[in-house]
């Protein structure tokens, strides 16, 4: 048994979407990044590698290749869950944690989990998402961005 752990940030902006474990959140603001900043999904993708000893999503998706820019970052998964799986390994499960003032995430948690489970071959029971805030402290509680922390358990 091998575990992981995942962190993620990306700050806000405007004209982008707000993707979040593959779910499309409605909000005024999305997040930054090369790929979709599916902020969520990149700490587990990372919470995986780490577990399996096999580097992390810059190794594998490099922000510098344009053949990520914009990519589905559940579609990543996927290749992360493929790169495991081929080198023996199984997931036993996902625990994550969303930092946000806002938007509100309780009405979205099923739908993030539904989306990261299939993206890893796995029964939904096995992974787990929660969202809090920082009670207004700190860059997500400023609005400035989202956070989120991934620990995983591989075999």
């Amino acid at each position: 048994m091998r575990i992981g752990h995942g962190y993620d940030v990306h700050k806000f902006a405007n004209g982008r979407k707000l993707i979040l474990g593959g779910a499309d959140i409605p909000f005024e603001k999305g997040l930054l990044g090369h790929s979709d900043a599916d902020v969520l999904t990149h700490a587990i993708m990372d919470a995986l590698l780490g577990a399996a000893a096999l580097g992390d999503i810059g190794k594998l998706f490099p922000d510098n290749d344009d053949s990520y820019k914009g990519a589905n970052s559940i579609e990543l998964l996927r290749k992360v869950c493929s790169v495991l799986f081929e080198n023996g390994y199984s997931i036993v499960n996902i625990d994550s944690t969303v930092i946000a003032q806002k938007p509100k995430l309780s009405g979205y948690i099923d739908i993030m989990r539904k989306s990261i489970a299939h993206a890893c071959s796995m029964d939904i029971s096995c992974v787990s998402v929660k969202a809090t805030t920082e009670e207004k402290l700190g860059f997500t509680g400023r609005l400035e961005g989202i956070s989120a922390h991934a620990v995983c358990l591989i075999n």
